[in-house]
Formats: structure tokens, C-alpha cells, sequence
């Protein structure tokens, strides 16, 4: 327990979800008892009225029911309770209740018991004002210096200052300027009101000002000044805090002197009677109320401020004096005289958590008991020690039930893809041109070992591919139940997606020791789209631009076997060839070799040949698993295509220079367009306009420019998308290839797609080629270096947008190269190390190369871009007909 924690005299909790706000608490003594002890007086949004004098048997009790006093449901909600002299003949105090439409004043009475019940306590009405207007908040007090009674102010949403002399009502007065309701309050020695403007001015209203002013019963006292009829309202004295206020408060020190305290949404202000600041708090947190009274200091201010990080600060003048913890964030705050107790603290939170409360600590009863003094044998503690560490090393050696119960997952996700598309498609809203947008079910089943309370289901699938819906919240799980939802995938852009896997993770909490509210977990799954999603069956198509040629160490298997739901023919003479057709519009074929172990993919698109050879190689990697067969391999003896992936980068690159310039052009016609409306506001707020020289004409064709390079940047942002998404698949293609070209293992692998894809999405701040130019320019020093001397280079800790790809294109040649010559990817230093003595010859730095890998970069087309060439001699020539197998 802290020790500066507010302590608990007595609380309770008011009735269940009811509102309240700073006016709805008042402590006073409302009955008029003989002893003079006030009574917690409590009113809700909903129209409860409470009464409470609590009499805890203990420190720290909470409520008994002979506390509550009297409890009242006025229907009508409840904006505000005070207890003054309100009714005209007596000086006993009475409850004035606002409403929104009505103001009420009751007396309070109780009755004695005559049996083990106890007082029973009743209020009556005493008179009501119906009121004209909706009221926001009021304030009473001896307005003019009457004696002996207390009159009422109400102030109205509209900005009316409604005045009542208890049973009949006075006048009303509009406020200048008005615009929304601020805090008010009156101040006795100065005779005049005090609220705080929507313009953040703290403005003062003489009474007899108010009282001599134009009459307002109807907003035309604006109108009835100019012509000159009545008197105008003046503020007597204004000061601008800067900000809103919450809440404003008088402290009279003598008859004297007297400040007005202000409590803002940042600072705490002190003022002079005259407006003048007398000091002022900047405070650290935000607050949420607050309690100016007498110091016991002759001159100074005591302030009680509570804020929403559950403290209540007291404040002497400026000085911090003490701070206390709240179990609650308290929206009104006062003090009282409480079965004797003076200075007793009473809070209220906006759900209803009332708390009396005072400040101080609570010694510690407890002392340490006193030590044995015996002689210590140390064989004994010997042999403790060695059974306590054979205990620590079984252990750590052999997991126990709570770390077994960390390693094991305590909520598990499950993925599965129906077989077939669905019979009616779920697609909506996609930008295909094709007619019929086919979709695919996914269920995701969840299921949980322990009850957990709002899990969150995720499910990601790439871009342009979308799901019906992919957020979900389990409210409460309960342990070992299967809850299964349900959704649907389609194609929604007008493009290809770089990959048809998709992705389920569920998030939840797990409280713990240290961290009650939980340490966040997340646990995931992976799910496989069909092919059949985004393609459907196609001849074969006769030519193509762009071939690949995978080998394999298996005989060829029949393509209708492998993909049964793409055969357009059962011709024994077509089972060689397969033609694919994506619903965006691409074809690519697909030829298997009947006397050797090799398959062809052609395509127009160098980026559409991704989805089918990735297709193929998981398809053939599942055909000989099923098999019994572990040693299948494919491999790619031919150059990778570095020319036709440069291509993709450049048409990449040159998206986003063009986005570049679009924004800036539409900066500047923003600011141009902006100036052109400043000097027209000129223009027409002068007394005597000058003519518009044109300027309207300006201002139009700015704006049409304006409007057609916003379509421009929306446009060039949309096929940068899909650019980003064609050269992801590029760079999964090209990743495959080097991986089978140097026959690469998992671990390589991932290395080469961390540097190629370091991105999950490209942006004009970050974008894909220099993220990429510098990763690959790191494995270039550290595991794919020739001597220690390029490994001590250090890389540019700033990324830029490059001038040009000259340089990324270069990095790209150089790895292939070294890959090439026997380097190998690793993260290991000391491998990379031993690495640099197999790898042949000197090396110089990165921008400049050495002699023969310069002559491998300068024939890097020929080398990497003549393997259609090769795979054509290869296979069979490229004037022959479209064969229907390979020779």
C-alpha cells in the first residue's frame, strides 16, 4: 500500500451506470440539525437525490443503510445541488435543485423514530420556477448586499443570466458575445459575476449593471442598445487565461480582500479582485476538478486539485504540499465537518464512487521478530546448500509444470480453405473488368486451454486480394471450446497478388505477478489460396516473351495430375502442355518434357511466370511427399534474368520520381491558391474595395489545377501500387531462381528475401530501393566480402531517395556474381571471416569494382538475359510450331 495513499474513512457506490458531474455534489448542513453536521447531498443525471451522513463503525467501512438519509427519484435530470437561504421569512437553509427546464427548492426534515428504524427524513417543495430556457449551471449569493437570505443566478444555454429573489423572478440579461455556457461563480465583496468566455477571457458583470441594463426577455438587446432605449451591458473587467476553463471558485479572505481562482485545462490561475493576475500554477497533469479555501498561512490559498491520473494534489498557493492517491478519477471535490471530523474530504467520480477521505499516513504495526542467537553449524548448512542447488540444475535442466505451460500455446488458431470456390460469389466492390469474380471460403477455428476475456482475430491476405471480413472479437473464451468463423477471399484490384498465402493471428492478455493488466500475446497461422481463385483454364498460348525452364532429378509427371482442375482437354496428346489465364487478362503456358526431367513456364509478363512456377515446384514437392519420396530436388541451370527485373525496378523507380513532382507542384499551387484567397479577403473586408484586377479569374484556374493534380497524385499513388506489387513478385521470382541456381538452403534463403522485401508496403518517405540498395550493399561487406579491408566500410546511416538505380543494379550484378564465385549468405561474422580466404582474388570498395567483376557487370546482359535463347536450343527452336511436349 502507498504511503501517500488517500486514506478511506467511509465510502459507497451510487446506484449502477448513473452519471455525474462537478455540480452534482454538495456538503452542507441541510437539515438544520442541532449539532451542526453536514450531510453529503449527491444528485445524478438520471434524477436521483441522495442524502448521506455516514457513521462507519470502523476506518474504511463502506456504507451502512441507516446512512442513507433520504433517497428521491426526481425523473427530471439532476445539472446541479446547493444549500442556501433560498426561501424568503426564515434564514433556515434550504436544497435548491436545478434542472434542465425547472428550478426546485426543498426543505429537508427528519422525523424521530420510535422504533429500531430510526430518523426517518422527507423534503418538501417548497416553490418551483419553470424555466424559459434550457439551464447549464447556476450560482447564489447576497446579490446587491441583501441580508439575511441568499438569491439566486441561473445561466442559460443561449447565454441568459436568469436572476430569481427566491419565490419571484427578477430580470434576465443576455451576455455580450456570447457563445457556449462557461464556468460562473459571485463574488460578495465585489458585488458582481464571474464566468469565463468561449473567447478564454475571465470576464466580471457588476450586479447593478446587470440589474439597470437594457431588459432581455427576447435577444434583441443588441438592437434595442443601438436605437438607444436602456442601458448597455458592460464587463466591468476582463483577463484572457489562453485556454478553457473547468470550474471557478471565490476565497474571501476578510471583508477586504478576495481572489477569484480559475482552474483551466493546463494551469491554475489566482486573480485579484480587479482581474489582476496574483499567481498562477502550471500544472503536470490534466485536471479534472478542484477546491480553493483559507490557509492557515494569513494571505495565502490552500488548493485541493484532483486530476485523471487518480491524484488529489494540495496546493499552497504554488507550492506543492502533498499528494494522494485516489482509487478514482474525482469530478467534484469538497470538504466538510463529518461526525466531528473537521477537514474531511469528500470526492465523487463520474460512475458514482463517493469516498470521505483524509490525508495523512498509517504507521506500520509490524516489527521484525527478534533473531535467535544460536551457534551456526556450518555441515548442516553445507549440506542445504547442496540439496537447494540439485533442486535449481533439475530445474533448469527438466522443465517444470509452469514453464511447460509458457512453451505450450494456451490459445490455438486453425486455418482451412474450401476445395471449391463458392457457388455464389461474396465479391463486392472490385475493380476487375472480368464478369465473374469467383471467391473461396476460410474458416478459422480458435480454440483456448484457459478462459480468456477480448481476443482479437486478424486475417491478412495481400494486396489486391481482400476478405469480406477480417477483424474479429471473442468477448470471453471459454477453456476447450471451438468457436469457428467464417469469411471469404476475391480478388479485388485490378492486378495480380505477389503471393496466395494468407495469414490468421489471434491477440490476448495474460496477466501476470508484475503486470496485472496482462502481457500481450500473439500466436498466428498460415493459410494457401487456390490457384483457381485468380485463374482459370486456357489453351495454350504459341508464343511468349519471357520463358523459364525448371529441372528436376525425378521423371516428369502428367501435368493433369498435377493440376486436375486446369485440364481443358483429356487428350493423351495434351498432358505436356497446360495454358493458365489470369481473370485480370495474362495468359502463361506451362510445358512438361516428355524424355526429360524439365518444365517450361512462358509467359508476355516476366512478373506473371511467379504464381505458376511457385505453383508448380509446391505441387511437385507435395506429388513425391505423398509418394514416399524424399530426395526430389529442382534446380535452375540457366542465367537469372537480372535485365528483365531491372526493367520492373526502373518502371518502379520512376512512379515514384513522378509522385515526387506531382506533390510538389501541388504544394505550390496550394500556397499559391491559398495567397490568391488571402489577398481576395482583403480585398473585400475594406470599406472601399479596390477592383479584383482578375483575381477571381486567377483564383478559379488555380483551383482547377489544384483539383487536376490531386487526381494526378491519386492516380500515379494507384499504379505505384500496383507497380510495388508486380515487382514484389519479380523479386519472389528472382529469390527462387538464385535459391535453385546456387542451391541455397532455408536459412540463405530467408536472408535474400529479408534484403529483397524489407517492405511491406512502399512509400514516397521510405521507399523499396534504397531500403534495398542498402541491405544488399551490407551483405556485400560483411559475408559476401573478399577481405576485412571492405568489411570495416561503414553503410550511410540516412536513407535517401537515390538519383537514379544505377547503383542498386550494380549491387544486384555484384551478389549474383559473388554467389557465383562460391560466396555464400550467413550472418555470422566468424563465418564470413573464414569465407574471405576460399573466395578468389582482391577486392577494392563497392562503388568501384575490380577489373574482372567490372567485366561481369558490363556483360551482365548477356549473361543473364541470352537463357530464353539458351533454353530454346535446349528444348526445341523458336520458329518451330507450339509443341504439344518437349524434345
Amino acid at each position: 500500500m502507498s504511503l501517500f495513499k488517500a486514506r478511506d474513512w467511509w465510502s459507497t457506490v451510487l446506484g449502477e451506470k448513473e452519471e455525474f458531474d462537478q455540480g452534482c455534489l454538495c456538503v452542507a448542513d441541510v437539515d438544520n440539525s442541532c449539532s451542526g453536521e453536514d450531510k453529503i447531498v449527491v444528485g445524478s443525471y438520471t434524477g436521483y437525490l441522495r442524502i448521506f451522513s455516514p457513521h462507519p463503525v470502523k476506518v474504511g467501512d463502506g456504507a451502512q443503510a441507516e446512512d442513507l438519509l433520504l433517497e428521491v427519484h426526481l425523473r427530471d435530470p439532476i445539472l446541479q445541488v446547493e444549500v442556501g437561504k433560498f426561501v424568503s421569512g426564515t434564514e433556515l437553509l434550504h436544497l435548491a435543485v436545478l434542472h434542465a427546464r425547472k428550478l426546485c427548492v426543498y426543505s429537508v426534515s427528519g422525523t424521530l423514530g420510535n422504533v429500531e428504524h430510526g430518523n426517518q427524513y422527507q423534503i418538501k417543495l417548497m416553490y418551483e420556477h419553470n424555466l424559459q430556457r434550457v439551464a447549464c449551471n447556476m450560482t447564489y449569493g447576497s446579490f446587491g448586499g441583501v441580508k439575511g437570505r441568499d438569491l439566486i443566478c441561473i445561466q442559460s444555454m443561449d447565454g441568459m443570466l436568469m436572476l430569481f429573489e427566491q419565490e419571484s423572478y427578477a430580470f434576465g440579461r443576455f451576455l455580450p458575445g456570447f457563445l457556449l455556457p462557461g464556468p460562473l461563480t459571485y463574488s460578495s465583496r465585489t458585488d458582481s459575476f464571474i464566468t469565463v468566455s468561449s473567447c478564454r477571457n475571465v470576464e466580471s458583470y457588476k450586479y447593478q449593471v446587470l440589474a439597470f441594463a437594457t431588459d432581455a426577455d427576447k435577444r434583441e438587446d443588441m438592437e434595442q442598445q443601438k436605437l438607444g432605449s436602456g442601458k448597455r451591458l458592460v464587463v466591468d473587467w476582463t483577463l484572457n487565461i489562453g485556454e478553457q476553463a473547468l470550474d471557478i471558485c471565490i476565497v474571501s479572505f476578510n471583508q477586504s480582500a478576495s481572489s477569484v481562482c480559475v482552474l483551466g485545462e493546463r494551469n491554475f490561475f489566482c486573480l485579484k479582485d480587479n482581474g489582476q493576475i496574483r499567481f498562477m500554477k502550471k500544472l503536470d497533469c490534466n485536471p479534472s476538478c478542484f477546491l480553493p479555501y483559507c490557509s492557515m498561512s494569513e494571505g495565502t490559498i490552500n488548493t485541493l486539485i484532483g486530476n485523471h491520473n487518480d491524484m488529489l494534489h494540495v496546493y499552497q498557493d504554488v507550492t506543492l504540499k502533498w499528494a494522494t492517491q485516489l482509487p478514482h478519477v474525482p469530478v467534484a471535490v469538497k470538504v466538510g465537518c463529518l461526525q466531528g471530523l473537521k477537514g474531511m474530504i469528500v470526492t465523487l467520480s463520474d460512475s458514482g464512487h463517493l469516498q470521505c477521505s483524509y490525508l495523512g499516513t498509517d504507521p506500520s504495526l509490524f516489527q521484525a521478530p527478534k533473531v535467535d542467537s544460536r551457534e551456526i553449524n556450518y555441515e548442516e548448512l553445507d549440506i542445504e546448500m547442496k540439496e537447494l542447488q540439485k533442486i535449481i540444475r533439475d530445474v533448469s535442466t527438466s522443465p517444470g509444470p509452469l514453464l511447460r505451460l509458457e512453451k505450450e500455446e494456451i490459445l490455438s488458431v486453425f486455418a482451412t480453405v474450401s476445395s471449391t470456390l463458392d457457388s455464389v460469389s461474396q465479391a463486392t466492390g472490385t475493380d476487375v473488368g472480368a464478369e465473374a469474380i469467383p471467391s473461396v471460403t476460410v474458416k478459422v477455428m480458435i480454440q483456448s486451454r484457459l478462459a480468456l476475456q477480448k481476443t482479437k482475430l486478424s486475417v491478412y491476405v495481400e494486396s489486391p486480394l481482400a476478405a469480406t471480413c477480417d477483424r474479429f472479437i471473442f468477448d470471453s473464451l471459454e477453456p476447450e471450446i471451438l468457436k469457428t468463423v467464417s469469411l471469404s477471399v476475391f480478388l479485388k484490384g485490378n492486378y495480380l497478388p505477389s503471393e496466395l498465402e494468407g495469414s490468421a493471428t489471434a491477440s490476448y492478455s495474460m496477466p501476470t505477478d508484475r503486470n496485472p493488466d496482462g502481457i500481450t500475446r500473439v500466436v498466428q497461422c498460415k493459410f494457401r489460396l487456390p490457384l483457381k481463385l485468380i485463374c482459370l483454364p486456357h489453351q495454350p498460348s504459341k508464343t511468349a516473351s519471357h520463358k523459364l525452364t525448371i529441372d528436376t532429378n525425378k521423371p516428369p509427371i502428367s501435368l493433369l495430375n498435377l493440376f486436375p482442375g486446369f485440364a481443358s482437354q483429356s487428350d493423351d496428346d495434351q498432358v505436356n502442355v497446360l495454358g493458365f489465364r489470369f481473370i485480370t487478362g495474362s495468359r502463361v503456358t506451362l510445358l512438361a518434357s516428355k524424355t526429360s526431367q524439365r518444365y517450361r513456364v512462358q509467359s508476355e509478363q516476366f512478373e506473371d511466370l511467379w504464381l505458376i512456377t511457385k505453383e508448380l515446384t509446391l505441387r511437385l514437392q507435395e506429388h513425391f511427399e505423398k509418394q514416399g519420396i524424399k530426395d526430389f530436388t529442382c534446380s535452375f541451370s540457366g542465367c537469372v534474368p537480372l535485365q528483365e527485373y531491372f526493367d520492373l525496378i526502373d518502371q518502379h523507380f520512376e512512379l515514384r520520381l513522378k509522385g515526387e513532382k506531382v506533390e510538389e507542384l501541388l504544394s505550390e499551387r496550394a500556397i499559391q491558391f491559398r495567397a490568391i484567397e488571402r489577398r481576395l479577403l482583403t480585398r473585400f473586408k475594406d470599406k472601399t474595395p479596390a477592383p479584383l484586377q482578375h483575381l477571381d479569374t486567377l483564383l478559379d484556374g488555380t483551383y482547377k489545377q489544384v483539383i487536376a493534380l490531386a487526381d494526378a497524385a491519386e492516380e500515379n499513388h494507384s499504379n505505384l501500387l500496383q507497380s510495388f506489387t508486380r515487382l514484389k513478385s519479380a523479386t519472389h521470382l528472382v529469390i527462387m531462381l538464385i535459391g535453385l541456381w546456387q542451391k541455397l538452403s532455408a536459412d540463405q534463403t530467408a536472408i535474400l528475401e529479408a534484403a529483397f522485401l524489407p517492405l511491406q508496403q512502399d512509400s514516397q518517405e521510405l521507399g523499396w530501393e534504397e531500403t534495398v540498395d542498402a541491405a544488399v550493399a551490407h551483405l556485400l561487406k560483411t559475408c559476401l566480402s573478399k577481405s576485412s579491408k571492405e568489411q570495416a566500410l561503414n553503410l550511410s546511416s540516412q536513407l535517401t531517395i537515390p538519383k537514379d538505380t544505377s547503383r542498386l543494379k550494380k549491387h544486384i550484378t555484384l551478389l549474383c556474381d559473388r554467389l557465383a564465385k562460391g560466396g555464400r549468405l550467413c550472418l555470422s561474422t566468424d563465418a564470413a571471416a573464414q569465407q574471405t580466404i576460399v573466395m578468389p582474388g582482391g577486392c577494392a570498395t563497392i562503388p568501384e569494382l575490380d577489373p574482372d567483376e567490372r567485366t561481369a557487370v558490363q556483360d551482365s546482359r548477356g549473361m543473364f538475359h541470352d537463357h530464353r535463347h539458351l533454353a530454346a536450343q535446349t528444348l526445341q527452336p523458336e520458329s518451330s510450331p507450339p509443341p504439344t511436349f518437349l524434345e
